[in-house]
């Protein structure tokens, strides 16, 4: 058998539309990992924001933060921060359009305003442990900065992309952008981490459903959408499953031959 690593990104993919992991997806991936293959994780989260999904599903390896930030067997093997000097002007620009921004490192976020509504709307999102990021407009000076998010609509969004040619926007929430390096992206991780371990695209399988999964679902060599996935997304997949609510992870193991004769709960 041909070992092959398959990398799941989280919300909408991994956590289901209440936020909590199926079941069925649990199961699936504990019989992956039991067939020889490699569970991973791609994700726009930071580190901390997905320790207790790691825990539970027993995963070492993942590319987070979009590709900024990527773990292989526990141990960091590629780094890619935001520009500092760019990242002020970001700053500068957004503070005189009243716009908020989060600064993400590894370890933590941290926010350019004591609070504010489209901030709180789009964490509360993700059903973290806190929110609203606490107030530090100084986190991003004397640390590296992976990934921040702009909290403004997407009406306002064409602003940002024709003055900041440094950064790439990528909308997850109504009111809230991630901004990663010009460039970059999960697929980017990916090749890095497949570099180390040696393998082929053919070997290397993805599931994922929002528009920053896109480079990732066109680099592997087996890109699967979920049924709840955007167009765009489903548009460019090489398979398509079930819904994440309706074991689409298991489903998904199944359709493309990495569980074959297996239920996984269903």
């Amino acid at each position: 058998m041909v070992q092959t690593i398959v990398f799941f990104d989280i919300d909408g993919t991994l956590l289901d539309h209440d936020k909590k992991l199926p079941a069925s997806a649990k199961e699936a991936i504990h019989s992956l990992k039991n067939e020889g293959h490699i569970a991973a994780i791609a994700t726009g989260r930071a580190p901390f924001a997905f320790k207790e999904i790691r825990e539970e599903l027993d995963i070492h390896s993942y590319v987070s933060l979009n590709g900024q930030y990527v773990v292989l067997e526990g141990e960091v093997i590629y780094k890619n921060p935001l520009d500092t000097a760019e990242l002020q002007l970001l700053s500068e620009f957004s503070a005189a359009s009243q716009h908020a921004i989060a600064y993400m490192s590894h370890e933590d976020i941290k926010c350019n305003v004591p609070y504010h509504t489209y901030v709180e709307d789009s964490i509360r999102s993700l059903k973290l442990s806190f929110s609203h990021p606490s107030y530090d407009p100084e986190y991003f000076k004397n640390r590296e900065i992976y990934q921040s998010l702009l909290f403004c609509t997407d009406e306002q969004e064409a602003y940002y992309i024709s003055r900041f040619q440094k950064f790439n926007f990528v909308r997850w929430h109504e009111y809230s952008m991630d901004v990663i390096p010009t460039g970059s992206s999960k697929a980017i991780g990916i090749e890095k981490m497949i570099e180390k371990l040696g393998f082929t695209k053919d070997q290397v399988y993805a599931f994922g459903d929002g528009l920053n999964d896109i480079e990732m679902l066109q680099f592997v060599g087996n890109g699967v959408a979920m049924g709840n996935a955007y167009d765009q997304v489903k548009n460019i997949a090489k398979h398509i499953t079930k819904d994440v609510g309706d074991h689409g992870i298991a489903h998904g193991l199944e359709l493309v031959g990495l569980l074959k004769g297996r239920k996984a709960g269903i």
